[in-house]
């Protein structure tokens, strides 16, 4: 299939050829903590079709937005990760987090959630509440981790090895904090409220 374009030349019409078509960047999102298997991506997007997640996982492997690897017994698995131009896109997805934090209202009876959905508005809170260091949060059964720096904020899989501080959320205070009805530090100070 022939690639479309808005065939501007504009920075940001460059930008959108690559990862403006839907689904694209949620993907991005599901790789930001680390590498995926297709299985796991599909579980993770709910609404997504079998076709439409091979074709946007082709068109971004083609963009150098992420790379495919096989592992396993006779690499019979593959993952897929980001490139160092797909984790460039980090900064995006924050930037759309931190503005769709108001857009976010009250989950209707149709949405989709996961734990993980909130590891974006999530950081931003914990670099709030620890401005340098490594930070583990569960939430449920959810592990994440926070590695917390100058160069900015990162998520990652997994407790991390030696936390400087380790959370548990409920997904009711996850969302909270992530719609901004609450902080992370007074979560902390009156979990039970």
């Amino acid at each position: 299939m022939p690639r479309r374009s808005y065939d501007h030349y504009c920075t940001v019409s460059r930008a959108l050829d690559i990862v403006g078509d839907r689904w694209n960047l949620l993907v991005v999102r599901e790789l930001c903590s680390g590498p995926r298997r297709y299985s796991d991506l599909f579980a993770d997007l709910p609404g997504i079709s079998t076709d439409v997640l091979a074709a946007r996982l082709k068109d971004l492997e083609r963009d150098g937005i992420l790379t495919k690897r096989r592992v396993g017994p006779r690499a019979g698995t593959a993952l897929y990760e980001l490139t160092e131009s797909g984790t460039a896109l980090r900064p995006v997805l924050d930037s759309l987090s931190a503005w769709g934090t108001g857009q976010l209202g009250e989950q209707r009876a149709t949405d989709a959630v996961r734990a993980h959905w909130f590891a974006l508005p999530l950081g931003r809170a914990v670099a709030d509440l620890v401005p340098a260091g490594t930070v583990t949060v569960h939430i449920g059964d959810t592990v994440l981790h926070y590695v917390i720096g100058e160069s900015g904020i990162t998520h990652h899989d997994g407790s991390a090895e030696h936390p400087d501080l380790e959370l548990r959320l409920t997904l009711a205070e996850a969302g909270e904090i992530a719609t901004g009805a609450r902080t992370l530090a007074t979560t902390l100070e009156d979990p039970v409220a």
